[in-house]
């Protein structure tokens, strides 16, 4: 695996992003023919290969009547953004919202302990890449989360003493900022998502803007992650692959890490595999890492050519915590965490996402109620949003600031919120208070809304 002055590999990795997708389209896929309809779809076996295809379509979660009426509402999409343009069902939602999926990111978080401790600065840059990598064994779940509401929060605490707090700060288009912090790390997103529906299969690109910083040291790394492609959404069995390129960048001293994931190719070759190169400020690399985004991640001190160093060893940095078997949702233990009350700290915000009846419905499996319940909260939105523009205000996130900044990524431009830094004095405020009333967080109402009912526009 030698590596190129400029930071790329040579061989089968570099140079490859610019064609993933066809790649992955040309080695395995095929189109649904012969059904009226659905021509031209096309359906990918990742564990075989394109002569796969026609008994993998007979495949997936849908049944016969919700995939033809599903595909009777998609099919004027193909090729828009469908970030915000459609409702889906609560068959294809896992009872999560987005913003408790970011932060699935801390479950690993033992990995910034090891980096602001660390005093050389490569394996610093091993241990950050490392963390970012390992949210891939969540992210791989076919499940779709919930859309946070406008104005929706989610708290998290009890967990390395990290606090984390999440907003849902714009709605048009989806928004979610967090920010995260415990005496090593502070960590900062602001996560933005475009995409283009393909018919059976979806690309996804993330404009966002990732900053981490590490206390000791004081350094500033920033974090581009690859796109993402969901394939097999009406036919076949769902799943998700995430090709192309993560790069991390230390924005103090100009050092970098450069991964590849590598394309799910014919009978699953290359899935899941994650090979790259921490560099220096030259651009000389330093470090080799390699492994698995579903199993472990593992480095090695290597030359300037990218080669192992003699009596080097590759040493493991990272494993994948064990999962619960056959869990309905595909849920790591450190997910139920999440929507576990266990982790929310007391006098839970109104508007945090545990509180959704929609999210609780279906998680206790209720799916007509989860259903009913996430259009009556849709509806509430709508009748917000009219209030607002009848009496000519603005919405404004309580926790974070709009910058001024613009944020420029691979897939466009960027607005970036800001945390404002009151969650703290929130929590502070609440922490000092000596005697907290001790109050069921379930019997708390979800209310994320900025008007009350009766102000709302029917």
């Amino acid at each position: 695996m030698a590596a190129n002055k400029d930071g790329n590999q040579s061989g089968s990795g570099g140079g490859f992003f610019s064609s993933i997708f066809s790649n992955i389209g040309s080695a395995m896929s095929k189109s649904v023919n012969g059904l009226l309809g659905y021509e031209g779809l096309e359906v990918v076996n990742p564990e075989g290969n394109n002569e796969d295809a026609g008994a993998e379509a007979q495949r997936g979660r849908w049944k016969q009547e919700d995939r033809d009426n599903y595909w009777k509402m998609m099919q004027k999409y193909i090729g828009a953004d469908i970030t915000s343009l459609v409702t889906l069902p609560v068959i294809i939602c896992e009872p999560m919202t987005n913003l408790q999926k970011m932060a699935e990111l801390m479950e690993y978080s033992y990995l910034l302990e090891l980096a602001d401790e660390c005093e050389d600065p490569h394996m610093r840059l091993v241990y950050s890449a490392t963390w970012f990598i390992s949210v891939y064994y969540a992210l791989q779940r076919t499940w779709k989360p919930f859309n946070p509401i406008l104005g929706e929060t989610y708290e998290f605490v009890n967990h390395a003493g990290i606090t984390f707090i999440a907003e849902q700060v714009c709605h048009h288009p989806p928004i979610g900022a967090a920010h995260a912090e415990n005496e090593h790390f502070k960590y900062d997103i602001t996560s933005k998502v475009k995409s283009k529906f393909l018919g059976n299969s979806v690309e996804v690109y993330p404009l966002g803007r990732s900053r981490l910083t590490l206390k000791k040291s004081g350094v500033v790394l920033d974090l581009v992650p690859p796109p993402t492609k969901v394939l097999n959404l009406i036919f076949g069995r769902t799943w998700i692959d995430s090709p192309g390129e993560m790069i991390l960048t230390n924005l103090t001293t100009g050092d970098k890490v450069l991964l590849y994931f590598q394309p799910c190719g014919w009978f699953g070759a290359g899935r899941y595999e994650v090979d790259g190169y921490v560099y220096n400020s030259e651009e000389e690399p330093k470090i080799l890492m390699t492994g698995k985004w579903n199993e472990s991640i593992s480095y090695q001190p290597c030359d300037m050519e990218g080669e192992p160093l003699p009596d080097s060893t590759l040493k493991e940095v990272w494993k994948a915590a064990e999962a619960p078997k056959n869990d309905k949702f595909q849920y790591t233990y450190f997910a139920h965490k999440i929507n576990s009350f266990d982790t929310a700290p007391k006098k839970l915000l109104s508007s945090d996402s545990r509180l959704r009846p929609d999210r609780y419905a279906l998680e206790k499996g209720d799916m007509s109620k989860a259903s009913s319940e996430k259009s009556r909260l849709e509806e509430r939105q709508r009748a917000d949003r009219r209030t607002r523009e009848a009496k000519g205000d603005e919405f404004k996130p309580k926790w974070f600031n709009l910058s001024n900044e613009i944020c420029p990524t691979p897939w466009g431009d960027l607005e970036v919120y800001e945390y404002n830094g009151k969650y703290h004095e929130h929590r502070t405020a609440i922490d000092s208070s000596g005697h907290v009333e001790e109050v069921d967080p379930k019997t708390i109402e979800f209310n994320p809304w900025q008007y009350d009912d009766s102000e709302v526009s029917a």
